[in-house]
C-alpha cells in the first residue's frame, strides 16, 4: 500500500509540474507577443485577463509542488488539485462553448481528467508523510 501511496505521490508531483510549466508557457508567450484575444473554452477567462491568469495558474502550481516537496506547506498541493480537477470537469463538461472533435478529442479530455484525479488522489498522500519519512 505504501508502495502505491508513493507512486501516486511521484505522479502527482510529475503531472502538476508539467501542467504547471505548460500554464507559464502558454501565458508567457501570450503576454510577450501581445496576443490580447486568447480564449481556452475551458477556461472562463479571455483576452489579457486569461494570459495573466494563466501566468499566475502556472507559478501557483510550480509553488504548490514546490512547498510540498520541501515539505513545508503541504496542504496547497491537494488544494491545487482539488482546484485544477474542478476547472478541468467544469471547462469540459459543463461548459456550453467546448465541443469534442470526434471520438479521439474526446478520449483526449478523458485522459487529462483521468490523470487529474491520479494526481489528486496522490497528493492527498502528501499530508499523511512526514519530515524525514521515506514512504
Amino acid at each position: 500500500m505504501r508502495a502505491i501511496a508513493w507512486l501516486l505521490r511521484v505522479f502527482c508531483y510529475i503531472f502538476h509540474t508539467i501542467l504547471s510549466l505548460a500554464l507559464l508557457a502558454l501565458g508567457g508567450v501570450a503576454v510577450f507577443s501581445g496576443a490580447e484575444h486568447m480564449k481556452l473554452e475551458t477556461l472562463p477567462w479571455q483576452g489579457a485577463e486569461l494570459n495573466r491568469l494563466l501566468i499566475i495558474l502556472g507559478l501557483a502550481g510550480l509553488a504548490s509542488v514546490i512547498l510540498a516537496l520541501m515539505d513545508w506547506f503541504r496542504l496547497l498541493l491537494p488544494l491545487w488539485s482539488i482546484y485544477v480537477l474542478a476547472m478541468l470537469v467544469k471547462g469540459v463538461f459543463l461548459s456550453p462553448a467546448v465541443s469534442f472533435d470526434g471520438r479521439a478529442d474526446f478520449d483526449s479530455w478523458l485522459w487529462l481528467i483521468g490523470g487529474a484525479v491520479l494526481a489528486m488522489i496522490g497528493s492527498f498522500s502528501v499530508l499523511g508523510r512526514r519530515r524525514g519519512q521515506v514512504g
